[in-house]
């Protein structure tokens, strides 16, 4: 049983598809960024949760995986898992599906820092806001480990005579 989150729920505009017919590479980033956008509200980083506390979540490592393509019209959902953080990082994972449908999307694995915007630097989580972190990765942390996390892009070396 999986413990991810819906995030972000909506359908493909017909401004985000190339010619092709098929969703083009920077919507499937603003997707996941929507879905930051969902996991902050949920967390009470949300409009009034900033204003109170001066904290921000900024995105400082992304790598994407497109995996099928993606249509105009198509009703998409983001759903959200904690990997892991301390006081002031956090390393999610976004997937993106059709709603009911079997099979992934795209795939997100992200690493997001706790901002003090006025100070412009790091800083740890507000109480409430570590709380609601600390809960959500306890009822997640058993799920299995997504299948995209952890990739290195590469090609691999050419082999030589049998040795790499």
């Amino acid at each position: 049983m999986s413990h991810s989150l819906v995030t972000y729920s909506g359908s493909i505009q017909p401004d985000w598809v190339d010619y092709n017919g098929h969703l083009r590479d920077a919507y499937y980033l603003l997707l996941f960024s929507f879905g930051t956008d969902g996991l902050m509200d949920q967390l009470g980083l949300d409009a009034a949760g900033r204003a109170e506390t001066g904290h921000s979540l900024y995105t400082v490592e992304c790598h994407l995986n497109f995996l099928r393509e993606v249509r105009h019209a198509s009703h998409v959902e983001v759903h959200t898992r904690i990997l892991g953080h301390d006081a002031k990082r956090l390393h999610v994972y976004h997937s993106l599906v059709h709603p009911g449908r079997d099979g992934l999307l795209a795939a997100s694995e992200q690493l997001l820092l706790n901002v003090d915007v006025s100070a412009a630097r790091t800083t740890g989580f507000a109480s409430g806001v570590l709380h609601r972190l600390q809960v959500l990765f306890s009822l997640q942390r058993s799920d299995p480990r997504p299948e995209h996390v952890g990739k290195v892009i590469r090609v691999p070396w050419p082999v030589i005579g049998g040795q790499p």
